[in-house]
């Protein structure tokens, strides 16, 4: 694809993007801000711009008359690339160069770890955990009569040097027919221990040779979602994926809900129904997405936490939240599918990922191991962001961990117009210093309607960059804005009016909703700290942080460290893993090494409960502010508020 350089007047900002980038993104990208309240549907006619030299595609509008589309007038939220640009935004007169450079600082996102499977090619590691043989047996006769289980067993010794295996009574009932259905031509599906002194578990007999379709799933099961993919075991290739609102939600957003919940009178048995509901859901499209048969899936491994986990098995999970918080088990050992009510066929064998604690599951061990920072030498910061948000610091010598209940703002929850990552959800936001007016983007650019995570992260950054609110979350009422207003005793600020939004009404950011922001960032700020001071570190010694969650690529860093949810440090040493959990239960489904590293790796985790840990509070207490009541652990941002306050009224 051809990739066009634009350059941005008065600001001189560069930045090079793909042909056909919509304008007011590029923008965006590099920290130029353009007024625009519409999200990029260009309804407002707010964010226009001169094209000085270059072509773009689109731009026109009846917000423009025909005297500014013959000045070059074009509106950027509608504007596509298609060549080198010369771009000026119109500016205030007075407005010198040293506050076009603090208008707003280029977007830094993390760096996308995909899963790599060539790698594990290179290193003799892609061995899946089950294999289908093929054999053609030779018929029985007077003279060679021996049994049929007797004679399989044999030639997959003789032929493909398979030893130790065993067979179930229900794969012993159809080897007979099938083998003479088949003409003594069958496919053997071999399931492989975990431990390397195991079994190795015949699991299916299969007339003809099927070796050409080895198939598995990984799903996550997660509090909110859960989703799933098809595997081809021999390619390995995803061949189908989706993901479906976990049906439990209607019984609480959060695990403690969901635990009370399950201590009712059919509590338990009701939230177990609600999962597997939603697995079969999910399973149905990613089969029917993938064209395949239903009983060609071998293996389905499933990551979640504690509380998710165990209510998917029918276990009780009350006692994860009550002192001394003890799981039923940290292991699982493999089991039918469908004897959980999973609807795959009799064969198919369920792999759970252990967990380590109450609140650090098998979805956390999943990531770590997906990660791959159980192999590293760098001191690494693993974060799964979200309602429950767990934390793993170490290397491939230690690893120590914890969750904290961070609550629902990550996900939009606990926000007035808060919204998962959707179509129209605000995702990105700055806001010009001098008239403190917003630029809004949303996905899809189209007009809004509430605000997603990673969007109310960078407005509450924004915000306080520009002086609208303070270190503790509070409106500067004194500016005498329009869009701070108080209403029905709330103070806030319109991000958006009526007239632009998909609502049919002002879409606002409160202050009750900074500090649920607040407040769930301090705890997993705060929670990363006390690890750290229980092992006599300090979140200057952090090499190497990862991300994982719902938040997608498109965080910037920059403003998670300004609100101090993140520690100040380089972001090319951040990445992002996204949805670990399932890249973790992929990844075993593609080598048997990483199931067997699986429970070394959750024996060296040392998990410490927060709620007994004396120090937590204090440091939770220090977090509750934007960043932190330690201004001198954020020094690049000290130096930025610095030059601001010339500008900030």
């Amino acid at each position: 694809m051809a990739r066009h350089m634009i350059t941005f007047l008065p600001h001189d900002r560069k930045i090079e993007v793909d042909d056909g980038e919509i304008l007011i993104r590029a923008a965006m990208e590099t920290g130029v801000h353009i007024n625009a309240s519409c999200g990029g549907e260009g309804v407002c006619g707010k964010c226009r711009v001169i094209i000085e030299q270059g072509q773009v595609d689109d731009g026109l509008s009846e917000r423009l008359s025909p005297e500014d589309i013959a000045k070059g007038y074009r509106l950027a939220c509608l504007a596509k690339v298609r060549s080198d640009l010369v771009v000026r935004v119109p500016v205030e007169s007075d407005v010198d160069s040293a506050v076009l450079n603090l208008q707003a600082s280029p977007r830094h996102t993390a760096r996308i770890r995909t899963f790599d499977l060539n790698q594990l090619k290179e290193q003799g590691l892609f061995i899946p955990p089950v294999e289908k043989k093929y054999l053609e047996l030779p018929e029985p006769t007077a003279q060679d009569n021996i049994a049929d289980v007797s004679r399989l067993l044999h030639h997959l010794k003789i032929e493909h040097n398979e030893h130790r295996l065993v067979m179930d009574l229900n794969v012993m009932r159809t080897l007979p027919d099938l083998l003479r259905q088949g003409n003594f031509k069958v496919t053997a599906t071999i399931v492989r221990p975990v431990r390397e002194d195991g079994k190795n578990k015949i699991v299916q007999i299969e007339s003809g040779d099927t070796t050409d379709q080895n198939l598995a799933v990984a799903m996550d099961i997660g509090t909110t979602t859960i989703y799933g993919e098809v595997l081809d075991l021999n390619s390995g290739e995803v061949l189908s994926n989706y993901g479906d609102f976990n049906a439990q939600i209607s019984y609480g957003e959060d695990v403690i809900s969901r635990i009370v919940f399950s201590e009712k009178t059919n509590g338990l048995a009701t939230l177990q129904t609600k999962v597997i509901e939603t697995v079969n859901k999910v399973l149905g499209q990613i089969i029917k997405k993938a064209g395949i048969g239903r009983d060609e899936i071998t293996t389905i491994t499933l990551a979640g936490n504690s509380t998710m986990t165990q209510l998917l098995l029918g276990i009780t999970p009350q006692y994860l939240r009550r002192a001394p918080y003890v799981p039923a088990s940290n292991f699982y050992p493999p089991f039918a599918a469908a004897d959980v009510g999973i609807d795959l066929a009799a064969h198919a064998i369920a792999l759970v990922y252990p967990g380590v604690a109450s609140y650090v599951g098998g979805d956390i061990v999943a990531g770590v191991m997906g990660s791959g920072m159980y192999r590293s030498d760098k001191l690494t910061l693993f974060m799964d962001i979200g309602t429950n948000a767990e934390i793993v610091i170490g290397n491939k010598d230690w690893m120590v961990c914890t969750a904290a209940s961070a609550g629902p703002a990550f996900e939009g929850g606990g926000v007035t117009f808060g919204m998962r990552a959707a179509r129209g959800a605000i995702e990105d936001f700055s806001i010009d210093l001098m008239t403190l007016e917003p630029m809004i983007m949303t996905i899809g650019n189209v007009r809004p309607k509430g605000i997603c995570g990673s969007g109310l992260i960078t407005i509450v950054a924004r915000l306080f960059e520009a002086g609208v609110i303070d270190n503790r979350g509070k409106f500067n009422q004194a500016l005498g804005l329009d869009r701070i207003r108080q209403r029905e005793g709330v103070w806030e600020y319109v991000l958006v009016w009526q007239d632009a939004t998909q609502i049919d009404r002002d879409i606002s950011i409160t202050e009750p909703d900074i500090d649920n922001l607040i407040r769930a960032k301090g705890a997993m700020y705060s929670a990363a700290q006390t690890l750290l001071e229980e092992v006599g570190l300090t979140i200057g010694d952090i090499e190497e942080v990862i991300l994982a969650g719902g938040f997608g690529s498109y965080i910037d860093l920059e403003k998670a460290m300004t609100i101090g949810l993140l520690p100040e440090v380089d972001p090319n040493h951040v990445t992002y893993l996204g949805n670990s959990s399932l890249l973790g239960a992929k990844m075993s489904s593609f080598t048997n090494r990483l199931r067997r590293d699986v429970g070394e790796v959750v024996r060296m985790m040392t998990n410490f409960e927060l709620a007994e840990t004396p120090s937590y509070m204090d440091h939770y207490m220090g977090a509750l502010f934007i960043p932190h009541t330690d201004l001198g652990a954020f020094p690049r941002l000290a130096a930025r508020l610095e030059l601001l306050k010339g500008v900030n009224r």
